[in-house]
């Protein structure tokens, strides 16, 4: 997601659903502030994030785990389109070792961007899903079609062996229809991607099958699941705990059913969109989610959606 990325919302009788349209660079490439503002910061051996963006500051996209193992270096997630150079001169401030794998978590633009930048002689795996979604974009169309990832996976895959050992799995859907949970084990931390994106209600893309009524469900599994995890890499914000992401499990599982009994009570969207208020309990999270990346509204419509299928 972007400041300025622009959200398709197809408005029918009755009813409204959300897409993404599209995710562009900004034209000027990086600027100055978000140049300062990328960094990269250790979160365990050998195991970097190079910071994104969150809602409202200068935007480079997703954050980007650089991770060094004995062969080479995997990166997962390559921001905007524009940043190649900027995330290649970062991994080398840390290592000489050469990029030689790239994971995905989703789709999107702000993290996938730089694939091309990379070339095809880098490995690169994504979930199945994710790959038929990417190939919908213009960035990986007609001639661009190689930069395409190499490999998919459908519910778990791993990579390398030891300490260098990722397992990637996949829960269901929520951001997306095919959001990757990257798995350091020997380092106790995954990359969720936009499945937790930031404190706030989540932003859906329904065009590529995300879902807002999965997605609580599809975090308890994965938190089920991995169980040998102390950090976890978001989206778009600082590393937390998984604790953290149960909280927003639950956060988002009571605004389903806080929505649900909207519904039931003949409430329309706007009306329940109105009502709305973050319980108090959810500390960090806006009293009033941000409309711009999701927000109150647009999260109830797709549940209202959802729910009359």
């Amino acid at each position: 997601m972007k400041r300025g990325l622009l959200l398709g919302v197809v408005v029918g009788i009755g009813a409204l659903s959300m897409a993404v349209t599209a995710f562009q660079a900004p034209p000027a490439g990086p600027t100055p502030a978000a140049l300062a503002a990328t960094k990269i910061e250790k979160v365990k051996d050998n195991l970097y994030m190079i910071t994104g963006s969150t809602p409202g500051n200068e935007f480079s996209g997703g954050n980007t785990a650089v991770f060094v193992t004995s062969t080479g270096v995997v990166v997962v997630d390559t921001k905007l389109a524009g940043w190649g150079q900027v995330l290649l001169d970062k991994i080398k401030t840390v290592t000489d070792k050469p990029v030689t794998t790239i994971i995905n978590t989703h789709t999107h633009g702000d993290h996938t961007g730089n694939n091309e930048f990379f070339g095809t002689t880098v490995d690169s795996v994504v979930q199945e899903n994710t790959k038929a979604n990417m190939a919908k974009m213009d960035a990986f169309k007609g001639d661009k079609a190689k930069f395409l990832p190499k490999r998919t996976y459908k519910d778990k895959l791993t990579l390398g062996s030891g300490k260098d050992e990722i397992d990637l799995y996949y829960f269901g859907a929520g951001h997306t229809s095919g959001d990757a949970w990257v798995h350091f084990p020997a380092l106790r931390v995954v990359h969720v991607g936009d499945l937790f994106a930031w404190k706030d209600t989540p932003f859906i893309d329904v065009a590529n099958g995300g879902s807002v009524v999965a997605l609580p469900q599809t975090l308890t599994k994965g938190l089920a699941t991995l169980k040998n995890v102390d950090t976890i890499i978001g989206g778009h914000q600082k590393t937390v705990t998984p604790k953290e992401l149960q909280e927003f499990a639950d956060f988002n599982k009571d605004f389903i059913s806080w929505t649900e009994t909207q519904m039931k009570a003949g409430k329309s969207v706007d009306e329940a969109a109105a009502a709305y208020k973050t319980p108090a309990k959810y500390v960090g999270y806006p009293s009033v989610p941000n409309p711009q990346f999701g927000g109150a509204k647009a999260n109830i419509q797709i549940v209202y959606n959802e729910l009359k299928k």
